[in-house]
């Protein structure tokens, strides 16, 4: 029985493309074309269908998208899919961490987040009115982004690691009236009480009205002006969704703080929608007979795009609470093992981690129905994507390496169905509707093999629509280096066989001898090695070279940091880049600093090295990385 074509394969037999690359050329030149085309193929829904596509009267930085129409995200996840005939199909898998499990039907899912809606319509909350979401992945957390999308209010998510000053700075920072958390969550073992962090931060926050928490304890206490979810979802369900300006806004979403303090970018109910359906409904193949699994939080965008994605494909979601090697080692994989998931998304850095494990840990699960797996946070290294495609896609599926950023909504660059094979790290090219490019710091096109800035060169529909309340800084951030270009921040290459390549932040670039690299390539020398888990290299100041190579690495299992293997890595970095790369130093810690999303903080690194003020740490998943940091630089 031959196989159905993939959703791209089928996208461009509609229209009548031979090549992706005609495709993406059409795109990027015919916007009104394109975008209504990535809706009829979803039969996303418009309440009332809008005049035009796109109006740049005020600028490519200001663009307005569907004009005139009214929709709802909600909507589409909800009424459209079950008109599909999803409903009695299960929407989420969830596991906690203590080993609850639940799962919700389309259904169920639909019913829950419209009896919140109605529940948060009695609170008065309204069109305009921005909820925060400080939950971990629950279903009730995906109901509430439902839930909160579908009364015109705006979202505001938020990562569940968080402590009480970055929840203020967010929840001040958008005037949040209600939050919606859980009274517990679990990770590694330990109970953390997220709703006593909300009581904590309440007086610091005059605007917030209201505080809804998720019971995950059978006993409820009551006090400190909380509304049970409980309590919420009783009564009245009947809650219309509610017709919105396509381009209003229906969340925002703040940075990881990869680069100082977080900015709120700000998505609307038809760019987010159609960008999502877009990059995971065309580009990366899902599927309503997929189940996915891709461990994240709420707070970065990944989750969001869960939370539209599935339930707007009809597909299934997997969801766990914690991390993916708790309580055992083996748990991600256990997890895609007994949930039969076909979709699994990871990062690089958490692939790097996993090598460290004992081989028995993955050789003891397998993966039959896995179809496509799929990447984004950290430039891959060779030997963490050869060991990916070797242990865990086993010759079956194939790694869609896909990049973009909060800012984005979603993709820049990806890989395709149709593109498999490609080398370690690379994508097929951009995905259409973006107008990539790499560009010298003019704005002029490279050639190909040449390294410059990653660029957008027209408006795309998922863009953000600017920084909450600050649009000299969404200019200044991403539009001011050349006018009337997105600079996205990251640095981008195209080799000569037209694969695409992102090596990382441009800020992070390091130069020596008029060479310009990435920390990712020297890294990649090192972990190449086999005797360095981690590492994270920066560039700092020197007064010959102009800037020096500094190496902090994370020793592989079973090996110890000592000055004779600092020596060894030295002349490996020597040995793949020249001798004007040779290390400064090479130091050893336990762990580097990350962000939930497991994009290594090199910010914070370079800013310790230097003693330097580090900045917004809020986003770090191991906050105790960086005292252990400090220590050993001190002793450097």
């Amino acid at each position: 029985m031959t196989a159905p074509p993939f959703q791209l394969q089928r996208f461009m037999d509609r229209h009548g493309f031979a090549s992706y690359e005609d495709l993406i050329a059409r795109a990027d030149r015919d916007p009104e074309w394109f975008w209504p085309a990535v809706m009829d193929f979803h039969g996303l829904t418009f309440f009332k269908p809008f005049d035009k596509v796109l109006d740049t009267s005020k600028g490519v930085q200001w663009p307005e998208w569907c004009i005139g129409g009214t929709t709802n995200i909600a909507y589409n996840c909800m009424e459209r899919t079950l008109a599909r005939g999803h409903g009695g199909k299960a929407a989420i898998f969830w596991e906690g961490e203590d080993g609850e499990n639940r799962v919700w039907s389309y259904s169920e899912l639909a019913a829950e987040a419209e009896r919140a809606a109605a529940g948060l319509k009695r609170l008065g909350l309204g069109k305009g009115d921005v909820v925060g979401i400080y939950m971990p992945f629950l279903p009730e957390t995906i109901a509430a982004f439902l839930a909160i999308t579908r009364i015109g209010a705006i979202a505001l998510p938020m990562f569940s690691g968080f402590g009480p000053q970055a929840v203020i700075e967010r929840l001040a920072d958008a005037e949040a009236k209600a939050v919606v958390t859980v009274d517990v969550t679990y990770r590694r073992g330990n109970p953390i009480a997220m709703a006593d962090i909300i009581d904590q931060v309440r007086p610091d926050l005059p605007a917030l009205a209201h505080v809804v928490v998720v019971a995950r304890h059978a006993d409820r206490p009551q006090g400190n002006n909380r509304l049970w979810w409980h309590d919420l979802t009783k009564g009245e369900a009947s809650c219309p969704a509610e017709p919105m300006p396509a381009d209003a806004p229906c969340m925002i979403v703040y940075t990881s703080g990869t680069t100082g303090k977080p900015k709120g970018t700000v998505h609307s109910h038809c760019g987010f929608m159609t960008k999502v359906a877009l990059d995971f409904g065309i580009i990366l193949d899902l599927t309503p007979e997929d189940r996915l699994l891709w461990m994240s939080d709420m707070g970065w965008l990944t989750g969001p795009i869960l939370a539209v994605a599935v339930p707007l494909i009809g597909a299934s979601m997997v969801l766990a609470e914690g991390t993916p090697d708790f309580p055992d080692q083996g748990r991600l994989w256990r997890l895609a093992q007994d949930h039969d998931v076909t979709f699994l998304g990871v990062a690089p850095t958490m692939v790097r981690n996993f090598i460290q494990q004992p081989p028995e840990v993955i050789a003891s699960f397998d993966f039959p129905k896995l179809r496509i797996t799929a990447s984004t946070g950290e430039p891959w290294t060779p030997e963490a994507w050869t060991w990916f495609l070797k242990h865990v896609c086993k010759g079956r599926a194939p790694i869609l390496n896909y990049s973009g950023g909060t800012e984005i909504g979603g993709g820049i660059v990806s890989g395709t169905m149709l593109h498999q094979n490609l080398p370690p790290g690379a994508f097929a090219g951009p995905i259409p509707g973006m107008g990539a490019a790499v560009v010298d710091d003019a704005g002029k096109p490279l050639p190909r093999g040449q390294v410059g800035e990653l660029a957008l060169t027209i408006p795309s529909i998922g863009l953000t629509r600017g920084l909450w309340r600050s649009p000299e800084r969404f200019i200044e951030a991403y539009w001011a280096k050349v006018p009337d270009m997105w600079i996205h921040g990251d640095f981008a290459s195209v080799d000569l066989d037209g694969n695409w390549f992102v090596h990382g932040r441009s800020d992070d670039t390091i130069k020596i001898a008029g060479k310009r690299t990435g920390p990712s390539e020297v890294e990649a020398l090192l972990l190449g090695t086999g005797k360095v888990g981690e590492a994270a290299v920066i560039g700092i100041p020197d007064p010959l070279k102009g800037s020096a190579v500094i190496c902090v690495c994370v020793p592989a299992r079973g090996v110890t940091g000592t000055p004779e293997l600092a020596d060894e890595l030295k002349k490996a970095v020597v040995a793949g880049l020249g001798a004007s790369f040779r290390p400064k130093a090479v130091t050893f810690v336990d762990a580097i600093p990350k962000t939930r999303s497991m994009k290594i903080m090199r910010r914070v690194v370079r800013s310790i090295w230097l003693g330097e003020p580090v900045g917004d740490l809020s986003g770090l998943v191991n906050p105790e990385a960086v005292d252990g940091l400090k220590a050993v630089v001190a002793k450097a």
